[in-house]
């Protein structure tokens, strides 16, 4: 059985720690506690490992966030992996900072990469992780928020969210949507 996990954010160092790369962090995480090493390949770093006898394929898209859709749709295409096995997680302000709430499908809320992929992939009908990043910012600064990085404090407590976002991830991959949000969702 195979599954894809697409961790959302954009390439370059100027953008490494930032709120909006949330999906780029929990994936490095993953890979590096299965010793996968993420290859430059098309369309997105990619990697994949074995787990409880599923092939779990990871991907970061490097069209830019507002392109995800494009990446997404062409390596479900190249692997043959249906919707129900993918999994995209993506960073979300109206959840407090550190908050994890998975989704079997919904709306984009506005985020322009899962815009992108219900345009590519053909609907919202896939599952997601949302992972906050809070809403600290005034009316009309949510660009500059979402592209500005972590304060210090909140560096501090990102470890614990980014693990537990990994375990929910490889819970999708093992024992389904449904169990996953009952055991998890708060």
């Amino acid at each position: 059985m195979k599954f894809l996990i697409v961790g959302l954010g954009n390439i370059g160092v100027e953008y490494e720690l930032t709120r909006h790369n949330i999906g780029f962090l929990v994936l490095d995480r993953m890979a590096e506690e299965h010793n996968a090493k993420f290859e430059h390949t098309k369309l997105a770093n990619k990697c994949e490992f074995k787990f409880k006898g599923r092939t779990i394929h990871l991907i970061k898209p490097t069209t830019y966030m507002n392109l995800s859709g494009k990446a997404v749709n062409y390596w479900m295409q190249d692997l043959k992996i249906s919707k129900e096995n993918v999994l995209v997680i993506t960073d979300d302000i109206a959840l407090p900072h550190g908050s994890l709430r998975m989704r079997a499908k919904g709306n984009n809320a506005g985020h322009n990469g899962l815009k992108d992929i219900d345009a590519q992939t053909g609907g919202n009908n896939y599952a997601r992780l949302k992972f906050g990043i809070g809403n600290d910012f005034h009316k009309g600064q949510q660009v500059d928020y979402v592209l500005s990085q972590f304060s210090k404090e909140q560096m501090d407590h990102l470890l614990l969210p980014i693990d537990k976002a990994c375990e929910m991830a490889l819970s999708f991959c093992t024992i389904g949507i449904q169990r996953t949000m009952s055991q998890f969702n708060d």
